[in-house]
């Protein structure tokens, strides 16, 4: 007969009790991690979740203390329990955590789902964070290292999401949450983020909405339903199907719901924001002056934007820019936005994100006798792309540098009328054995005429030969007094316009003339306050002397010539009745036209190209392409706001009536219908009249 062994030494008892071993070692071992994950600081304590709040954005403010914006890492605006409805409370809870209102800070029953889905798995296809372990998250970020995804880091939400489940009743959690998650779009919180893509406040959104709001705060940017619309309405139907089978909705319900079509806020300019342009670039300004605290303290920033303004500049540009595309200005050869944007709609993003996708411009208005910027448009579309072309871009400007060139030669004592050869030139190059052999536009030349018809042309041929005459390096410091702060390197095709600059910079050079003579570096800020009202910050105006009042008047003079009967008579002089100067620019290439004008009180500027430098069309021209959006946008201002008077010639300065064609002094031996009235420096006015001579036809 055979022994029965003891109990003890069966298998199956030597089996059950070797795991029930492991498993005692694995909750002693879980213990010890759990007593041992918060030691020191590396948790947050009661007291701390008490003292919690949102963090709060700086607030910018425009010239006449209307709201723009806010500024801050986390856009948030609070909103009680109370006051979001039922179904977008339950959309939330059927997606991130059915069973909150039943657990204590940890669904036990979905974390043993996910290691078993994730063992069969061989890896991590399913989490079990509940809601309260997602709010730990998100209120102690700097606890928990999102790099750290191990034991560790899954230990501290959970002993977090304990803490805050014994503080705070399940109403206060759920509250929190939905105040503190992120959508995307720098949207924190339901009411926010409603907001930003739906236009309306959280308590107005329908099922759909809601559903499509608790899309996105597993992935805001997979299910972005601006970017990915199909995917998106894909992800907000199966959260309706998940309310219908929780019996929070009715089938009725849940059958319109997803049949609803997706209606997003629409985008105005670009962005759902108020210049956006703007406020990213005093953002800017502000983190490098203030670093973290404009994000950790409130501010308050009173700017010097002036509303009514940046909507003329905006409606301005954006008019213009559709009508090169459309092709009354000449043939557009390109993809225009909305037909990139709407192929981008239809599945293409990647090709509206590429940066030379389309055609861009910028816009930039200032008081010239405070440095104020009044306006700033940096692109077509904000969301597209954040990139400021205003004050981020480099760019060649062009012709609208070769006042630089002719002010540095009348503080050389040159007049309006010295004489320069508009003939062929060739000049050779130290790093090149093929010499440079520049063109003007039309690709001819005119033989001899004055400064002051070089300028108004935009004679190439001109400016270089004048801007060698005085010399590269007498530019390149002139420069530098007019603002421009990137460098400008000593050789002869610096006088058309081949050194690149910051559009802002070079349209601010300009207040040069309109202020005559002295220039006001731009601010885009008048005053900072802190959280408490004082203030920290108020800027103060530096005024820099360049030219003397007499050499700006003869600049201002010359220039009012580029708009009465020059490059820019038929697209600004013949509509725009105010004293004004300005110029025009185009690059050789044909990738960028500008034209840069002012008043006696307001100076603006515009540029259009692509962002990777190409032909726009052929036959462009600043004065045909870029110049209309500077004259409605002035005819616009000047509606609502007085005419400054012209600009008084200085008493200093002298008349001579000469022949202008030779430049010397009209007399009775020179052709009648040559003669005409310039201004001089004293000591600079021809001594000697013009020879007999026969009249000359007028230069075509």
């Amino acid at each position: 007969m055979q022994t029965k062994k003891p109990l003890l030494r069966r298998p199956w008892m030597v089996a059950l009790l070797g795991l029930a071993g492991l498993g005692v070692l694995a909750l002693a071992l879980l213990g010890i991690g759990w007593a041992m994950v918060c030691r020191g600081d590396s948790c947050p304590t009661l007291a701390g979740l008490e003292q919690y709040q949102p963090r709060q954005t700086s607030r910018l403010f425009a010239a006449d203390g209307r709201f723009i914006a806010e500024i801050g890492q986390e856009r948030r605006t609070l909103v009680r329990l109370d006051q979001i409805p039922q179904h977008v409370r339950d959309a939330f809870l059927v997606i991130e955590d059915k069973r909150f209102y039943s657990h204590n800070g940890i669904d036990f029953f979905r974390a043993f789902g996910a290691v078993i889905a994730n063992a069969r798995a061989g890896g991590v296809v399913q989490g079990f964070s509940t809601i309260t372990m997602q709010l730990a998250r998100n209120l102690f970020p700097e606890r928990l290292d999102a790099r750290d995804r191990g034991l560790t880091r899954k230990l501290r939400e959970m002993k977090i999401a304990r803490a805050i489940e014994s503080k705070y009743s399940k109403d206060r959690i759920f509250e929190l949450y939905l105040n503190q998650i992120g959508f995307g779009s720098g949207a924190f919180g339901v009411e926010t983020a409603s907001q930003r893509y739906f236009g309306k406040s959280v308590r107005e959104l329908t099922i759909a909405e809601a559903a499509t709001l608790a899309a996105l705060p597993k992935g805001p940017g997979r299910y972005n339903p601006r970017r990915f619309p199909d995917r998106a309405v894909q992800r907000r139907n199966t959260i309706i199907e998940l309310m219908r089978r929780a019996g929070v909705i009715a089938d009725s319900s849940a059958s319109l719901a997803k049949a609803y079509p997706m209606r997003l806020a629409r985008r105005r300019g670009g962005s759902v924001e108020t210049a956006p342009y703007f406020v990213e670039y005093v953002r800017r300004i502000l983190e490098e002056r203030y670093g973290k605290r404009l994000y950790e303290h409130p501010l308050k920033v009173y700017t010097t934007l002036d509303l009514d303004l940046q909507g003329a500049a905006e409606r301005a540009l954006d008019r213009q820019l559709r009508i090169v595309e459309s092709g009354q200005s000449g043939v557009f050869p390109h993809r225009t936005y909305e037909q990139i944007m709407a192929r981008a709609a239809g599945g293409g993003q990647e090709e509206s994100r590429t940066v030379s996708a389309y055609l861009q411009g910028a816009f930039v208005a200032m008081d010239p006798r405070s440095g104020a910027i009044r306006a700033l448009v940096g692109g077509r579309d904000f969301e597209d792309s954040q990139f400021d072309r205003a004050t981020q871009a480099l760019r060649q400007p062009g012709s609208t540098f070769k006042p630089i060139v002719y002010s540095t030669a009348i503080q050389s004592g040159r007049p309006p009328s010295y004489l320069i050869d508009d003939s062929p030139l060739i000049v050779p190059q130290l790093d090149s054995t093929k010499p440079w052999q520049p063109q003007n536009y039309d690709l001819k030349f005119l033989g001899n005429m004055t400064m002051r018809e070089g300028l108004e042309e935009s004679r190439n041929m001109i400016a270089i030969r004048l801007g060698m005459e005085i010399g590269e390096q007498s530019v390149v410091a002139m420069a530098a007094g007019f603002g421009i702060s990137t460098p400008v390197p000593p050789y002869p095709s610096i006088h058309i316009g081949s050194a690149d600059v910051y559009p802002v910079e070079m349209i601010a050079s300009y207040s040069v003339f309109a202020n005559l003579g002295w220039r006001v570096p731009t601010s885009p800020v008048i005053r900072v306050e802190d959280e408490k009202g004082a203030t920290i910050f108020t800027a103060e105006s530096e005024r820099i002397q360049v030219l003397s009042r007499e050499e700006a008047w003869l600049m201002v003079d010359m220039m009012k010539g580029v708009v009465r009967h020059g490059t820019a008579a038929a697209s600004v002089g013949q509509y725009f009745p105010i004293p004004a100067g300005g110029k025009t620019g185009t690059t050789n290439d044909g990738g960028d036209v500008w034209f840069i004008g002012y008043t006696a009180d307001l100076v603006a500027g515009v540029w259009i190209g692509f962002d990777y430098p190409k032909q726009i069309m052929p036959n462009a021209q600043g004065g045909r392409l870029a110049a209309p959006a500077w004259t409605t946008f002035m005819r616009e201002v000047y509606e609502r706001k007085p005419a400054p008077p012209d600009w008084p010639r200085p008493p200093g300065i002298t008349s001579r009536v000469i022949d202008g064609v030779t430049g010397l002094l009209h007399g009775a031996q020179c052709p009648q219908e040559d003669a005409r009235t310039e201004y001089y420096l004293p000591g600079t006015e021809p001594t000697r009249e013009c020879p007999r001579r026969a009249s000359v036809p007028k230069k075509p």
